[in-house]
């Protein structure tokens, strides 16, 4: 690689999602006071963290996709691109659901040029030897940044008012753009597709490859709980805290979401081990059966007591993050390398179809159970463990491979 060692690549590339990354929880930080300021339905909420990853879902297949043929450097730059747009534009010109809607959806659309495409930017241009430093490097680098976001948007528009939080965090994601144009090199063009070799945007042999896209289907639902639970996080603790009367709590709501996050980083790095040592199906399969016990429970009984929604909140987030890593590897390490771009874009895809639909699910069982109540939020979450349910019972029907090098091989 010319002009760049691989460990400044992977340092950099990840500094800048760093970057990036640092306003992805402003809008769930700020969803009651923003409920509350624009008169929000729990319906109208949930569709505004809902379009974020409903564009991503539709334009990751597209993106993530075209860097099997174009420069993912390029691709990268764009996704930053879109972010800064997002996120300016929402702070200067949102003023009610539908202003909001439109900058989130060009967020999303930002996320999906961001996100795999520059883990497939690092995959194109660092050896094997450093690869695996890289992935768990770009992992942690916006598991932490995406948990830290959710404290400091709430301090940020607690000091300098909720817009000029989020021009902040256009123009860290700026500072993201300016990194990677001025330091990260240009891929060379890939080589021309050879006679027979599926087209680009044939989804079909991904989705025929069933122990790859068996993963996929889990991380479906995966994301479906993580998006209902990162977005709907604050507004739950910020309820039982009104609910119960708790006036002024030692841990805030953002606070313990960030917690949560940073949390589950680390847990989805050491389940990805576990995967490792005892077998990639049976910690998943093992997961999902938690995260369904824990779905089924911590709306009613957290409603109960601030600090008990605390502790079953952080211990759930846990598990839902338990997975994380081990399904992603899961669908990459058994796709076809020559298709292993479409095969992340179909994972991907999948991924944030789940992540379009968690807050909605959350959203409308409130408004379906007539607002807020511990009855409505201990529905509201054990129709996301039910749809974990459905999940858990396809994974076992597919049985997937386990990895090279995995125990239960």
């Amino acid at each position: 690689m010319a002009g760049i060692s691989g460990g400044k690549l992977v340092a950099v590339v990840c500094t800048a999602q760093v970057f990036v990354q640092i306003g992805a929880g402003f809008w769930p930080a700020l969803l009651p006071q923003m409920m509350q300021l624009w008169q929000l339905t729990n319906s109208e909420a949930g569709w505004i963290t809902a379009i974020f990853f409903g564009t991503y879902m539709v334009s990751v297949p597209l993106l993530v996709t075209l860097t099997d043929r174009v420069d993912a450097k390029r691709v990268y730059l764009f996704g930053v691109g879109c972010t800064v747009a997002g996120h300016l534009l929402f702070g200067l010109f949102a003023d009610g659901f539908w202003s909001a809607f439109a900058t989130r959806a060009l967020a999303g659309v930002g996320w999906a040029g961001t996100y795999m495409t520059g883990l497939k930017l690092l995959a194109d241009q660092v050896d094997s030897r450093m690869m695996s430093r890289a992935v768990t490097g770009h992992a942690a680098s916006i598991g932490i940044s995406g948990a830290v976001s959710f404290l400091l948007g709430d301090v940020l528009a607690d000091q300098f008012g909720w817009r000029s939080a989020f021009t902040i965090s256009a123009g860290t994601a700026a500072i993201a753009w300016l990194m990677v144009a001025l330091v990260v090199p240009g891929r060379a063009a890939p080589p021309p597709r050879a006679k027979g070799q599926a087209a680009l945007f044939d989804f079909r042999p991904v989705v025929g490859n069933t122990s790859a896209f068996a993963y996929s289907v889990v991380y479906c639902v995966h994301t479906l709980e993580m998006s209902a639970l990162r977005g709907w996080g604050v507004a739950f603790l910020a309820f039982v805290a009104g609910y119960t009367g708790l006036a002024d709590g030692t841990l805030s709501p953002a606070l313990v979401v960030t917690m949560l996050a940073l949390l589950g980083t680390l847990t989805s790095i050491a389940g990805n081990e576990a995967s490792i040592r005892f077998g990639r199906r049976r910690l998943v399969a093992m997961a999902m059966i938690l995260s369904i016990l824990f779905g089924s429970v911590v709306g009613f009984l957290g409603s109960m007591n601030y600090w008990l929604a605390v502790v079953l909140l952080i211990a759930y987030g846990m598990v839902v993050w338990l997975d994380s890593s081990s399904v992603t590897a899961g669908a990459a390490g058994n796709a076809e390398p020559s298709r292993r771009g479409a095969t992340l874009a179909v994972h991907s895809t999948l991924g944030y179809a789940g992540g379009f639909v968690g807050p909605l699910v959350v959203g409308w069982t409130l408004d379906l159970s007539g607002g807020m109540s511990p009855m409505a939020w201990g529905l509201a979450f054990l129709v996301v463990a039910m749809l974990m349910a459905v999940a858990l019972g396809a994974f076992l029907l597919m049985k997937p491979r386990e990895l090279e090098g995995d125990r239960g091989r």
